[in-house]
Parts: C-alpha cells; sequence; structure tokens
C-alpha cells in the first residue's frame, strides 16, 4: 500500500495522492472520497516493520543452532575427515552439543521452505530479497565468530570445507533468482576466511597476497586466524611469527576498527516497496461469514 524505509530516524515515504498516480483510472473511481489514510502512514509502518522483525527472529531461531556444524564441520566433500590439525583427530564439538546431525542440505532445506512459505503468502520480491540478505548475514556472522574462536578449525582442510559449502549456498541464491538481493555479498567475509585458510603463508610475497585478497577481514581477523592455524600434518609448517608481523605492516594503513567478532544480531534496514494491485474492488468476493450484506457494490 506504501513505501516505506525502516532506518534511524526513518519515515513512511510518499503520500496518497502520489500512489494514486500508479492506480488505473477503475481503481481511483474506488478511492475514499471523505477520509484520508495519510496519517495512518506511521502505525501501519510500524505494524509493518515489527511483523518484518519478527519474521527474522523466527527465522533466524531456526538456522542458528545448524550453522556451526553444517558450514564448518560437516564433511561435504568426502575423503576430508582424516585430514585434520594434528592434536584434534579425535575431537568432535558437534557432537558433544548433540548438532552434528545438521549438514548443509538441512540449512538448504530450511531456506526452501522459507521461501516457499514467503511465496505462497505473496510477499513482495523485494520483502523476499531482503529477508534472505539478514538470513544470508547471520550464517556469515555465527560462522566466522565460531571459527576465529575455535584452533581445531582452522585448517587447510577447514578452508576446502567451507569453500564448497559457500558455493552450495551460492549456488541455492542463483537458483532462486536472489542474485540482486545483496544475500550473497554478505558471505564475503567467509569466504576470505576459507581461502585465507588455504593459501601459502611462508614468503612475503605470501603476505601481499593474503593482504590484497582478504579486503573483508579486519587486520584483527587475519592475525587470529594465522595465530589459530594448524598445520594438518607433520610435514607442513606452522605460521611463524615474522610471517604475521610481516603481514601486520602490510596492513597498518588501513586504519581497521579494532573489531574481532561479528553482530550476528546486526539487522539491515528495511525497505517496505510500493507495489500497485491489478485487482479491482468490484472483483473482490467477500465472504458471507463477514456479515458485510449491508455494503452495495458500486
Amino acid at each position: 500500500m506504501f513505501g516505506i524505509e525502516h532506518g534511524l530516524g526513518a519515515k513512511p515515504t510518499g503520500t496518497a495522492a502520489g500512489f494514486m498516480t500508479r492506480n488505473t483510472a477503475k481503481q481511483n473511481e474506488h478511492c475514499l472520497k471523505n477520509f484520508d489514510l495519510t496519517k495512518y502512514l506511521q502505525v501501519l509502518s510500524h505494524l509493518s516493520i515489527q511483523i518484518y522483525q519478527q519474521l527474522i527472529k523466527i527465522a533466524e531461531a531456526i538456522l542458528q543452532p545448524m550453522i556451526v556444524s553444517a558450514v564448518l564441520e560437516n564433511e561435504s566433500i568426502q575423503g576430508l575427515s582424516g585430514v585434520k590439525p594434528m592434536g584434534y583427530r579425535n575431537r568432535s564439538s558437534s557432537m558433544a552439543n548433540g548438532d552434528s546431525s545438521y549438514t548443509l542440505d538441512s540449512i538448504i532445506r530450511q531456506l526452501n521452505t522459507f521461501h516457499s512459505i514467503m511465496s505462497d503468502h505473496g510477499l513482495d520480491p523485494e520483502i523476499v530479497q531482503q529477508v534472505f540478505k539478514q538470513l544470508f548475514y547471520m550464517i556469515n556472522a555465527v560462522a566466522l565468530n565460531n571459527l576465529l574462536l575455535r584452533k581445531d578449525v582452522c585448517s587447510w582442510s577447514t578452508g576446502m570445507q567451507m569453500r564448497f559449502n559457500i558455493s552450495q549456498l551460492e549456488e541455492w541464491l542463483r537458483g532462486k533468482n536472489l542474485q540482486q538481493s545483496g544475500a550473497a555479498q554478505t558471505l564475503e567475509p567467509l569466504i576470505q576466511a576459507a581461502q585465507l585458510l588455504q593459501l601459502k603463508k611462508k614468503t612475503s610475497e605470501d603476505a601481499e597476497a593474503i593482504c590484497s585478497l582478504c579486503t573483508s577481514l579486519t587486520t584483527q581477523q587475519i592475525v587470529k586466524i594465522l595465530n589459530l592455524y594448524t598445520p594438518v600434518n607433520e610435514f607442513e609448517e606452522r605460521v611463524t611469527v615474522a610471517f604475521i608481523r610481516d603481514i601486520q605492516i602490510h596492513l597498518q594503513e588501513r586504519n581497521d576498527p579494532p573489531q574481532l567478532l561479528l553482530d550476528f544480531k546486526h539487522m539491515f534496514p528495511v525497505m517496505f516497496p510500493f507495489n500497485p494491485s491489478s485487482i479491482t474492488m468490484d472483483l473482490i468476493h467477500l465472504p458471507a461469514s463477514l456479515n458485510l450484506e449491508f455494503l452495495n457494490r458500486v
């Protein structure tokens, strides 16, 4: 019915008269003549925002328990299960938390369910895009935060698994025509973290390559991952202190904020578009159960 952007100090945009320009002549005949709805735009704005935020809250509560197991720990590439960091071969943190049953397919099935529900209820495509951008941001934030806190998943093999899992999520977005939603872009820090785990970490040239690649990670995040990195076998060297100092020198001009963990509860501003309806009042069927027989069609 109207366009709203929810953000700091945002207000409903547009006026009833402005929206009437998008109507057909027949629709304008059915407009209210003696009642102005303009003053109710703010009320409808607040209600729309509350409904949207509740939708996100419910969806995030369902997805969040799946993320670490599905993105970081699930063996989506067969044969890498035996290639684990030295000293962690018998560890399975997900099993201890009862989350080992979650795979990437679990997340994709849930995303399909969300998409089907919103499509069946006729949500505008712009709203659907914003919902999935928000959900993919949370997937990125939760997975990256866990990576930054766990030495057992900071390895070459985990980097391989992560990149494959992320590619499956990107493919899902393409399959649902959500490339323009901005959801894929929210995964960039996680993609770069996966690549960082796979890159060589010895020479000054390697340091330059890492710095030029990891533009979506803060200096603190890059250094943390390098400090946590654990070789997968005795033939692979640990990241040296000198190499990490070289990285810090290369990145000192960035002036990054001292941020390690992402705020996975961050909410993007939401925009509710005005999409005019093609339905005219005389085509609306009123169910008898509403007891509105006193209304006359005009």
